[in-house]
């Protein structure tokens, strides 16, 4: 009788066990803490597999050993030269001390929350101390670029070319190093890294920044069209100057063939008149008598003069 009780009783405690579910399951990229009404008992159980707590008594909370995700809200924030910007950053974190972690925070939510004011304190202070230029750049190679536009095109801004002595990596450096130091140890968080995923001027300081863009391009416009009625001007003097030479040396080339061909013309006209010279008087004569006389005109000759010799062997 005694043996059965005692048989009983013992599937009794082995139902009871096994209804108070004393198997748990720590998955590959988990992490658990068992706590006996509310309070942590022994270390983090970090490796995977099967495990066992006492049914009713202990309860498992587990959380992530992978690496986890952060995205902050964006704020508008200041500058030290008192321009406002909406930046937007995000941070990778984890949970190197699950019983830190449960002890202080007790939850990844909760530890979304700390990290929520730490790294946004963070990014408060290291843009507040910076120029908006120091915050938006990364290096001097758009001041490179802009001295050589400057030096070819002579119309860049000067205050386009501010040369940053900090810029927005070693910025971003920062506020890594400042949030860590706020976080410390005491919360079992391991910040990996903080990434500034935007920044962009507020809406008045956009507009500023456009008309200061749309007006340097009216300048440069300008510039364009003052250089081209300059380069139109130049060509269209050298045009006409190379015009003027043209019909000048054209003129000269006319001269000299007309002089060339009238003194080809005279030289036959004079080989021609030497063969006969009195032929030649004859019809130099002849052309002078239409050249002088028509039928207005009286001359009085004398019988014996050169010019009525020819009149005079006319036989009627």
């Amino acid at each position: 009788m005694n043996k059965k009780i005692g048989l009983f009783s013992t599937l009794i405690i082995i139902v009871l066990l096994l209804a108070g579910n004393p198997f748990f399951v720590v998955v590959e990229g988990s992490q658990a803490i068992i706590t006996q009404f509310g309070d942590p008992i022994g270390r983090p159980i970090t490796a995977a597999g099967l495990h066992l707590k006492i049914p009713f008594i202990q309860k498992v909370t587990y959380f992530q050993k992978r690496i986890l995700e952060w995205d902050g809200f964006p704020n508008e924030i200041p500058t030290k030269d008192k321009r406002y910007i909406w930046i937007d950053t995000t941070a990778r974190w984890k949970i190197v001390d699950a019983l830190e972690f449960f002890k202080t925070v007790s939850s990844e939510r909760g530890g979304q929350t700390i990290l929520d004011g730490i790294i946004d304190a963070a990014v408060r202070d290291a843009i507040t101390s910076q120029k908006s230029t120091e915050v938006i750049r990364s290096s001097n190679q758009l001041l490179e670029n802009l001295k050589v536009l400057q030096a070819e095109e002579g119309f860049i801004d000067e205050g386009a070319l501010e040369e940053i002595s900090f810029g927005r990596e070693k910025l971003r450096q920062e506020i890594v190093q400042k949030a860590r130091e706020d976080l410390g140890t005491r919360y079992g968080i391991e910040l990996i890294d903080v990434r500034i995923k935007r920044i962009n001027y507020i809406e008045k300081v956009q507009r500023d920044v456009y008309e200061r863009m749309k007006a340097e391009r009216k300048r440069a416009a300008e510039q364009y069209r003052s250089e081209g009625r300059g380069i139109r001007a130049d060509v269209e003097g050298r045009t006409g100057k190379d015009l003027k030479l043209i019909l000048s040396e054209a003129y000269k080339e006319a001269q000299r063939i007309k002089g060339e061909a009238d003194a080809t013309a005279t030289k036959i006209y004079a080989d021609a008149y030497n063969k006969d010279p009195e032929f030649f008087s004859f019809l130099k004569t002849l052309e002078t008598y239409g050249n002088t006389v028509d039928k207005n005109t009286t001359i009085i000759l004398t019988t014996d003069g050169e010019y009525y010799k020819y009149l005079n062997k006319i036989t009627p």
